[in-house]
């Protein structure tokens, strides 16, 4: 039976809503792992002394953030010049006696102008501070005395801002940012002094910091 001509009428059926189709969220990519803990530091150089490598793992992440020592490559070149300069964290003093260090007396590019400015200023803390003006520039970024008392650039917490604002104030993250060991070497160093103990350094810090 037709129903053409008839009254009655079906009602249209109701559209099911549209399904949506679950978008996938791309995989997220995993940050690398930068923290600069104790255990860490401790495989870079496991003959450091603890009271060393505390200190940096203790004030590394606030320390970094100021000197935008943020990514990894500047992290692993900081810490490859840092297990150098303080022979893998075992000392914050240069080795010397008074011989050695009378061969900075009358240094004018380190500042050294008075008698015995070698002996008084050699090299302290984490990246080896050395010559008087040095003392007094950094001394007076962080607002301490270390020109007319040079020994506080051994007191750890000290040595560790002092690394920090050498490293800020020399702009060392663009030549870290290259990947350059010899430039940063230079900016460290004044010369190239150790080139291949700090790129090996420099290698395993790269496998540790990934």
């Amino acid at each position: 039976m037709s129903m053409r001509g008839s009254r009655s009428r079906k009602k249209p059926a109701a559209k099911e809503p549209a399904q949506e189709v679950p978008v996938e969220a791309p995989p997220a990519v995993a940050e690398p792992d930068l923290a600069v803990t104790m255990a860490r530091l401790a495989r870079l150089a496991p003959v450091g002394k603890a009271e060393i490598m505390n200190n940096i793992a203790l004030h590394f992440e606030r320390l970094a953030a100021q000197a935008d020592v943020t990514t990894r490559l500047r992290i692993c070149h900081f810490l490859a010049q840092a297990a150098h300069e303080t022979d893998r964290f075992r000392t914050l003093e240069e080795q010397g006696g008074p011989a050695q260090f009378a061969r900075y007396d009358g240094r004018a590019d380190l500042g050294n102008t008075e008698p015995g400015d070698g002996a008084r200023y050699h090299g302290r803390g984490v990246f080896q501070l050395t010559g008087r003006a040095n003392y007094r520039r950094y001394g007076r970024m962080l607002n301490v005395d270390l020109e007319g008392r040079p020994e506080l650039a051994l007191d750890p917490r000290i040595s560790i801002q002092i690394a920090f604002a050498y490293w800020r104030d020399r702009n060392l993250n663009a030549a870290a940012d290259r990947d350059d060991a010899a430039r940063v070497t230079q900016l460290i160093n004044g010369a190239s002094n150790g080139l291949a103990d700090r790129r090996q350094l420099l290698a395993t810090a790269k496998g540790i910091w990934v």
